[in-house]
């Protein structure tokens, strides 16, 4: 006996939007990772398969939607997810430290929120850093011109002396690091 043929997503998205422009018909809930995408199928708070088919791949902000073929949207929800709580008197200094090394970080008024990464809490707690594990929705600052993302040096080049970037982010920086 054979598995039955799925008749694929009964939903399709190829574009998607920072806002919604009505109600959403239905909602994804993705952690941050998972918000970073070009083509993958989904399933919706509803239940229901959701093909997403983005000309490039996209950072889905909270809150954005991705827009229906046919009409309609599916909103965008920041799931909950275990991030790296930091505080500490001289919240601005660990937050250069932070932003330093690229990784993306939520700020808040008293406290940054960061993905667990033991060197970069290692180094922090060096700094006097009070850092508490909690799960919650993570939803960090965009890149340098707020918008797009800001990515770790885990990204698979080099920063040494003689090492390239061979990709392209979509804007000209320097990582130069002296």
């Amino acid at each position: 006996m054979s598995a039955p043929v799925s008749a694929g997503p009964g939903l399709i998205a190829r574009h998607y939007h920072g806002h919604a422009h009505g109600v959403p018909v239905d909602a994804v809930s993705l952690d941050y990772d998972a918000r970073f995408l070009r083509r993958k199928v989904l399933t919706t708070e509803g239940g229901k398969a959701l093909l997403v088919d983005l000309a490039q791949t996209t950072s889905l902000d909270h809150g954005g939607v991705l827009v229906l073929e046919g009409g309609g949207e599916v909103a965008v929800i920041a799931a909950e997810e275990p991030v790296l709580e930091v505080t500490g008197p001289d919240l601005v200094r660990l937050a250069w430290h932070i932003g330093n090394r690229h990784t993306p970080a939520q700020i808040a008024q008293d406290r940054i929120y960061i993905k667990p990464d033991h060197v970069i809490a290692d180094m922090l707690t060096r700094l006097g850093a009070g850092l508490r594990d909690v799960v919650r929705p993570f939803t960090p600052e965009g890149g340098a011109y707020g918008h797009g993302r800001t990515h770790g040096h885990a990204h698979g080049h080099s920063h040494g002396p003689g090492g390239g970037h061979d990709h392209d982010h979509g804007h000209d920086h320097d990582h130069s690091h002296g």
